[in-house]
């Protein structure tokens, strides 16, 4: 069993490609390695370099790999969104397929606004949109694996319409394993009340790629409380180091091995706006405690 570890540009307040407060890419990827880690996503399209060749000398320079590449570009139950989403997927695949991914994940856009936590769209999927995402998601892991021949993970997210354990089973269910995995995200699994420990215990077969995290309950149930925005979430700090939060993360580790787990898994912290001496304290902290509990 070879579990490999990695983080990415979101656990540096990373929010989109050209935020002036945001730490510069070159050094992003210095700190990331610093850490101690072995893979990095990609992050927002435009942060990290787009010409291939030279992100690929970048990352090679401080022994980095692409663990994944990312495409949230609409909803998956729109027909009309559907271009977007295939336009994404041929940007970013080509991307992936040159910096030599392992995956490429794919996540249905927000039916909250992430600012003022207004409904865009409804929550619940009827039975025709249902359909439609169903189609939708296998589609774009068709055209990913033709294209680019990579491998996509489907990633659950609060305020999808693929959010809580109910969702995710019934969307495994709808899909061919042999088309599309999940990508099991630790945090927002507890964020929508789900028990991941329990749930990698059923459905470690389809899950090849995690994203390790945790959640403050305290803050959790406020935010729960006041129905409060996403972004107010993320700012306040529901999602805490893999050690500080409500799910035992040397549980899950125990589980992961007992499964002889193989794949990626990539600490995702969610921050907004940290000061730019934070992250790498806490990568550094979070790298140690992995290795502590058996994960690389």
């Amino acid at each position: 069993m070879v579990i490999k570890i990695g983080t990415g540009p979101d656990s540096w307040g990373i929010s989109g490609p050209n935020n002036p407060s945001q730490i510069d890419w070159k050094q992003c990827i210095s700190e990331i390695a610093q850490a101690g880690y072995e893979y990095t996503e990609l992050g927002p399209i435009g942060y990290f370099p787009t010409d291939p060749i030279l992100l690929k000398e970048e990352l090679a320079k401080v022994n980095l790999k692409l663990s994944a590449v990312t495409v949230m570009a609409g909803h998956l139950d729109s027909i009309a969104d559907w271009k977007d989403i295939h336009t994404a997927l041929l940007k970013t695949g080509e991307l992936g397929a040159e910096l030599n991914a392992l995956y490429i994940v794919l996540i249905d856009d927000f039916y909250r606004d992430w600012h003022t936590g207004l409904n865009k769209t409804e929550e619940i999927l009827n039975d025709d949109q249902w359909k439609i995402f169903i189609e939708n998601s296998q589609l774009f892991s068709q055209k990913a694996k033709e294209y680019y021949n990579l491998k996509t993970v489907f990633h659950p997210h609060a305020e999808t319409h693929i959010e809580t354990e109910s969702h995710i089973e019934k969307f495994l269910e709808c899909t061919d394993p042999n088309l599309i995995s999940l990508l099991l995200d630790t945090g927002h699994h507890a964020y929508r009340g789900g028990d991941p420990i329990s749930f990698f215990e059923k459905y470690h077969h389809r899950i090849p790629y995690i994203h390790l995290k945790n959640v403050n309950l305290k803050i959790l149930s406020e935010i729960k409380d006041k129905k409060s925005a996403m972004i107010e979430a993320v700012s306040k700090k529901v999602f805490c180091e893999p050690y500080k939060g409500t799910i035992d993360i040397s549980n899950f580790s125990k589980s992961v091995k007992k499964h002889n787990y193989n794949g990626v898994i990539t600490v995702e912290q969610d921050m907004y706006k940290p000061d730019h001496d934070v992250p790498l304290k806490i990568a550094m902290k979070t790298r140690h405690y992995l290795s502590e509990i058996g994960l690389g």
